[in-house]
């Protein structure tokens, strides 16, 4: 029975290792927004025609959801937003035409890791 603890130990010794050798990206996989149209805190002299967001993974896309909300917390569309199939990575959705104000886009994805991101930014559409 002692010359199994020697192995045992040496086994979990090499798991312990091999773990540390992962990229901290594979152990803790997250969509991650890389890039929005409107960008984060925008203040736009025209209002945007729609919202998109790129991410570093892949999304599923049943699984993916945003919106657009006016200052009273309102969406300002019914529509859905759509992951097309040209880019898995990104997210978008079409607006109608805004008018001046802060509006919020929020979203909650679910990449093809299994891990759900959920966040919100604001941009501003000045007026004329």
């Amino acid at each position: 029975m002692t010359a199994v603890a020697p192995r045992l130990r040496a086994l979990l010794c090499l798991g312990v290792a091999l773990l540390l050798l992962l990229p901290a990206g594979a152990v803790f996989a997250h969509a991650l927004l890389r890039k929005s149209e409107p960008a984060q805190r925008a203040v736009l002299s025209r209002p945007p025609a729609q919202v998109r967001l790129w991410f570093n993974e892949r999304l599923e896309a049943a699984f993916s959801e945003l919106s657009v909300r006016d200052a009273g917390g309102k969406a300002v569309t019914d529509e859905p937003a759509s992951v097309p199939d040209e880019d898995p990575k990104r997210l978008e959705l079409a607006l109608p035409s805004l008018r001046p104000g802060t509006y919020t886009v929020r979203y909650k994805v679910l990449s093809v890791d299994g891990h759900t991101v959920k966040a919100s930014f604001k941009f501003t559409v000045k007026g004329p």
